[in-house]
């Protein structure tokens, strides 16, 4: 088995390295033997990808270099395609991919730190932390107080490796946690678990509410201003997700209102989010630039754990835990 590893040109952060591929074929004894490439630009991916059975690479340069019809060309050998994020949805429609290669996402590698960073998200916002960082560029001083999380409700729509993390450890203190899924099978960090489209029902429960579900034709634009609305008066918001599963100017609109108490967001319709973003000035809301879930010492060596769980399963007849069901979009 050939395996091409492609990274993005001048990433020092994230970028698979020879070294740590050797950690995770010591960690995966039974790969043994295994080679693999490494390039960075255009010219090493065409040198690798004739030969190549698995292409490990980055979603982005999936979208930008492989348009319908160019893959089984480029790579005639390739059995899988392993994307070192959780998220495929830029990646959509999926005409791109022959229907004989496997699309795989990372997911998992995100839970411990998308759990940990929405757990201080949820105490944040219950501590008015959005309000005090806008007040101290402007120099106020305007005490607030804020509830003990425990007891308090929280709405995760979403309950994958993300949001199934951040539903943990919003259980873990004391919060009362409604779950919300296309399929409602319960979780064991949920009160209970609901479909998408019972989402309404539950909403006006939702003192806090936690976005965590991936981007799909389902979920764009899931939170518009009607559902703003339905949450009660007061709740606070957090956005894991991806931009476009809200719309941004009724989630302004909701903070300007005073109907939301204070939202956090790290991510956006468009990222960058360009200077003048109407976004930077609502009230109460606080934005991080999209790296809530990402841990740079420990992200590549889980992704490598992720790819050859799912390469031994291809291996043994078993399905892919990871594989993207291309209908469903993740």
């Amino acid at each position: 088995m050939r395996i091409h590893i492609q990274n993005p040109e001048g990433d020092a952060l994230f970028a698979i390295t020879p070294a740590q591929w050797q950690a995770a074929l010591a960690r995966h004894p039974d790969f043994a033997g295994t080679e693999a490439s490494f390039a960075d630009d255009e010219a090493g991916r065409q040198a690798a990808l004739p030969q190549a059975d698995v292409l490990v690479t980055w979603t982005k340069l999936l979208a930008r270099d492989f348009k319908p019809g160019t893959l089984p060309a480029a790579a005639p050998q390739l059995k899988v395609v392993f994307c070192t994020s959780a998220g495929v949805d830029r990646l959509m429609p999926f005409d791109w991919l022959p229907e004989d290669v496997a699309l795989l996402n990372n997911s998992g590698t995100h839970a411990a730190k998308a759990g940990e960073f929405g757990l201080m998200a949820l105490l944040m916002l219950a501590n008015h932390i959005p309000t005090f960082a806008q007040d101290q560029v402007k120099q106020v001083w305007a005490p607030r107080f804020g509830p003990v999380l425990a007891g308090r409700t929280v709405c995760v729509v979403g309950l994958g490796s993300l949001g199934g993390a951040i539903a943990e450890r919003a259980a873990q203190f004391g919060m009362t946690v409604i779950g919300v899924r296309g399929r409602p099978a319960p979780h064991p960090a949920c009160a209970r678990v609901v479909g998408q489209d019972a989402l309404d029902e539950v909403l006006p429960e939702a003192e806090f509410l936690v976005l965590a579900c991936p981007l799909t034709p389902e979920t764009r634009g899931l939170m518009d201003a009607r559902r703003f609305a339905l949450l009660p008066r007061g709740a606070r918001v957090f956005n894991i997700a991806r931009g476009p599963v809200w719309d941004e100017d009724a989630l302004c609109d909701a903070l300007e209102s005073g109907h939301l108490a204070s939202a956090i967001t790290d991510v956006a319709s468009q990222e960058p989010l360009p200077a003048g973003h109407r976004l930077w000035t609502a009230p109460n809301l606080l934005i991080t630039p999209h790296m809530s879930a990402d841990d740079p010492t420990t992200y590549n060596d889980n992704s490598l754990d992720v790819l050859f769980r799912n390469l031994r399963a291809m291996r043994d007849g078993q399905p892919m835990p990871q594989r993207i069901d291309t209908r469903r979009g993740y």
